[in-house]
């Protein structure tokens, strides 16, 4: 999904600038009085840092050449005040911009999940779970380190230099001259080294991605794992992923470090400079000695930030990886989103009509043209082998994906002119994969209606047949799912779905194999359950199992994207075709009577 090469900021030269005044626009200014307060604390270490050198002044030449006991008290007690107000200004400084940060990342990890969830199945199709989290989490905390090293670096390393070097200018304006010396070179060194960073800051993403990416697949497919006893393989792909991290971290990690030599031996020749040339004016001169240990003080203060300064061109630019992995996803606009002036959708009857239907999966055709109609308050069964089509009905349906040409309608109303929200709440799903979510099977059962009273959800789960076992479990309704409902059986998640689309109670029921996890004595009771919600309901059915819509209203045989064969079991029994074909298969019996296929 993410290729840095063709992402503004590789190619536009004014590309950082760009991003960090996109960061700061959206969401510096909502914390401007934090950062102002900020700022104040971080002007006050600047200017305490520049006090303790120009006091070095007085202490040479008051204490060690005039000895002047007084003075020795007043400039102590004054070092005292000195560094206790830069040692709270800097307690206040962390703490407020730790705040801040902490609120920023929350702010736009929400915004990235909120935009994921706008996406369709489409995205998601393509999308890589690996890819997902590491932009979710590292980009959010890259944007805030960007926004944090640009804040400190102007409100505490620049003015703390200006203080610095007012200080120096101050004391021996030819002695700042030999200071100076050391800035085309680093300005030279770090903007080589910034090129490099970038490179293997991005091949680093990559890598961490893929991490997340194998052990999401380990995790999800961990029997077939350990079924087909390829850990190791799964191992060596892990090492692969771990290692390249490891070398891009490794290059990184030397790559800024070269600043520190850098700016030490530049550093070094500077104060050698210094030194040798303010000797001699104090030796042969007569300078003031208290000036020139002032003007070294400062200097050697002045070291710490300039070295920050000088690293961070190369840490910005790695941080602004981050940065344009998280932009580019918030970027990336829905595919699928409500029409200009979409309405609610009004559901009188609930008549569903499919009329030259034709989608794709990219290029892999699902349906051609398919025309069918779900009569308001009957069912209507879908049949046919695996990838004729089913499936892809109710997600066009339920609007996961949008079809390339035809239309669905809903009493009359094309679902693509009416909300997505509306549209869903008038349909209940009961897929045969169920899953659940990591909550308590009270909040479970509550998706299909969160407003619903826990008289309401308990309930929905009797006439599911839910409740017996439910109440067996040690914590009762608010026993945890687990991970996609590991702490359940396949009969009682199926069970648990159910009872969720019972307390929906919507107008419209999709049921795909909706008791195919259950066993024959709890498939009874849920079938009754069932029949009891399908009444007066326009009810859509997927089966693979045919016993199981043998009473059907109508069923569909769908065949390669079309509709083969329409008509009850029994018109379609007698006729010699795809659906008597299916039902010699599955039924002991030539006349599909029996209610159990043979292969049971």
């Amino acid at each position: 999904m993410f290729n840095p090469a063709k992402w503004q900021v590789w190619q536009d030269p004014d590309g950082t600038y760009q991003v960090v005044r996109r960061l700061i626009l959206e969401n510096a200014r909502d914390h401007l009085p934090g950062y102002g307060l900020a700022f104040v604390f971080m002007a006050l270490v600047a200017v305490t840092t520049a006090a303790s050198a120009w006091i070095m002044k007085d202490v040479i030449n008051e204490v060690f050449i005039n000895r002047d006991a007084v003075m020795v008290y007043t400039i102590a007690a004054t070092v005292m005040v000195i560094f206790t107000v830069k040692g709270a200004a800097t307690y206040g400084q962390i703490v407020i911009l730790a705040r801040i940060g902490h609120s920023i990342v929350a702010s736009l990890q929400r915004r990235i999940f909120r935009r994921l969830t706008e996406h369709d199945l489409t995205f998601f199709d393509k999308a890589e779970l690996g890819d997902l989290a590491v932009r979710i989490n590292k980009g959010a905390t890259s944007a805030n380190a960007v926004i944090e090293m640009i804040v400190i670096t102007l409100g505490r390393d620049i003015l703390t230099l200006i203080g610095l070097l007012i200080v120096m200018v101050a004391q021996d304006p030819v002695l700042s001259l030999f200071a100076f010396v050391i800035m085309p070179p680093a300005v030279i060194a770090v903007s080589f080294l910034v090129k490099r960073v970038r490179k293997h800051a991005r091949m680093q993403f990559v890598s961490s991605a893929q991490i997340v990416s194998v052990l999401q697949e380990t995790t999800l497919g961990i029997r077939i794992v350990k079924a087909f006893g390829v850990e190791g393989a799964m191992q060596r792909r892990m090492d692969v992923a771990i290692d390249d991290v490891q070398k891009q971290s490794n290059k990184i990690m030397a790559l800024t470090a070269r600043t520190s030599p850098l700016m030490e031996t530049l550093g070094g020749f500077a104060v050698a400079l210094v030194i040798f040339y303010g000797g001699y004016s104090v030796i042969e001169l007569d300078k003031d000695p208290g000036a020139f240990f002032a003007f070294i003080t400062a200097l050697l203060l002045a070291y710490e930030p300039a070295k920050r300064l000088a690293r961070l061109h190369v840490n910005l630019n790695k941080a602004l990886v981050g940065v344009g992995m998280m932009y580019e996803l918030l970027d990336t606009k829905p595919a699928l989103v409500n029409q200009a002036g979409a309405k609610d959708l009004d559901v009188s009857d609930g008549t569903v009509v499919f009329k030259d239907v034709v989608f794709a999966y990219g290029d892999s055709p699902a349906l051609g043209g398919l025309t069918l109609t779900a009569e308001a308050g009957k069912t209507t069964a879908l049949v046919g082998a695996s990838g004729a089509g089913k499936s892809t009905l109710f997600a066009l349906l339920e609007r996961f994906y949008d079809p390339t040409s035809g239309t669905i309608s809903i009493d009359g109303q094309d679902i693509r002119t009416v909300t997505i929200e509306s549209l869903r709440q008038h349909l209940a799903v009961v897929s045969q994969d169920t899953y659940l979510f990591n909550i308590s099977l009270q909040d479970n059962i509550a998706l299909g209606r969160p407003n619903a009273s826990p008289s309401d959800i308990e309930q929905a789960a009797r006439d599911a047949y839910a409740h017996d076992f439910i109440m067996e479990l040690p914590d009762g309704y608010d026993t945890l799912a687990g991970e996609g409902g590991t702490n359940l059986s396949g009969g009682q998640r199926q069970r648990i779905a159910i009872a969720r689309a019972m307390l929906r109670n919507a107008p419209i029921l999709l049921l795909d194999e909706a008791t195919s996890a259950l066993d024959a004595e709890s498939e009874a009771k849920v079938q009754a359950a069932l029949r009891r919600l399908m009444a007066r309901r326009t009810t859509l059915v997927i089966a693979h199992r045919l016993s199981t819509v043998r009473h059907a209203d109508v069923i569909h045989v769908l065949d390669r994207g079309q509709v083969a064969e329409s008509g009850n079991h029994a018109d379609l029994f007698a006729q010699d075709g795809i659906y008597r074909r299916l039902c010699e298969l599955q039924f002991q019996s030539e006349d599909g009577t029996k209610d159990r296929p043979a292969a049971e």
